[in-house]
């Protein structure tokens, strides 16, 4: 059985509960109203966290994109104006510390670049994130290592040889894994979920999730069979909202049965372990003849 990592008060990793993530991204929009209705719906449904993206939009779009044109439900603008306006600043996440510690639940940040990482560094995390995106960025990785606190690398669209270069950068103590393939929304063809048991064949001692972009739920309850300790979906409130990963998410209710089923799959895997249970007994009598 695997090593477990401690984040925040619970535990991650072979012999514990799925730990489920509600992953936000900027499907709030930058509307706080919309980022609280979304921590609301993690929360009924019983996830474990919910999570944010962080960006510095002048540090992560390319200069040759910025003055890109873009139709937005603001109206035409840049590019970079438009990632300035889905982008929370100290005010909000300070809101969104004070809610989320109101109503119990854990919440991260993915950091897509190293002052990202020092302004989400201010509300202690209980670890952080890097996108499939921020694999081969090593700058970032050891940025984000050198806070102390736990990391979870994604890895879509990247092959095993940048997987292993990641890791061998980071180590593997407090260090978590996720298989991911960075389509969205992803075909199941192209989910590969047997990499889970790959990557837990190959990194035993880390825990090892599954971060996935699909439409429906079936595939994500595979990827809790198959082994993956964690799992994150991207929610919203109605798929049809605008925005790059709405069609991508899960909505409340499917949230709500994700979460209710991941419980029961993990009940009724059991320890492998064949016994006669009490429940048999009065059959085994009745329908057996010696």
């Amino acid at each position: 059985m695997g090593k477990a990592i401690q984040v925040g008060e619970q535990w991650i990793g072979d012999g514990h509960p799925t730990f489920i993530i509600g992953e936000i991204g900027i499907n709030h929009n930058g509307d706080m109203q919309i980022a609280k209705k979304l921590i609301d719906t993690a929360l009924l449904a019983g996830c474990d966290a919910v999570k944010f993206q962080k960006r510095t939009p002048e540090l992560c779009v390319p200069p040759e994109q910025q003055n890109v044109p873009r139709q937005t439900p603001w109206g035409q603008m840049t590019y970079l104006e438009y990632r300035h306006q889905v982008e929370f600043g100290y005010d909000d996440y300070a809101e969104i510390d004070a809610y989320c510690k109101e109503k119990g639940i854990m919440w991260l940040a993915s950091c897509w670049d190293e002052p990202s990482v020092d302004f989400i560094e201010q509300f202690n995390p209980p670890f952080y994130k890097k996108a499939s995106a921020s694999l081969t960025d090593t700058s970032l990785l050891l940025h984000t290592r050198a806070t102390g606190r736990p990391v979870m690398i994604s890895t879509g669209m990247s092959t095993i040889a940048q997987i292993e270069e990641a890791v061998a950068l980071l180590g593997e103590d407090n260090l978590l894994v996720a298989h991911s393939t960075s389509s969205y929304p992803c075909p199941p063809e192209e989910l590969n979920l047997r990499m889970i048991q790959t990557l837990k064949q190959r990194y035993p001692d880390v825990p090892i999730g599954y971060s996935g972009h699909e439409v429906g739920l079936q595939t994500t309850y595979a990827a809790v069979v198959l082994g993956a300790t964690f799992i994150e979906r991207h929610i919203t409130l109605d798929r049809a909202m605008w925005g790059s990963d709405q069609a991508a998410s899960v909505e409340p209710w499917g949230l709500m049965r994700l979460v209710r089923d991941v419980r029961t799959i993990e009940k009724a895997l059991g320890d492998g372990v064949k016994r006669v249970y009490e429940s048999e007994l009065p059959i085994m009598s009745k329908l057996r003849r010696s």
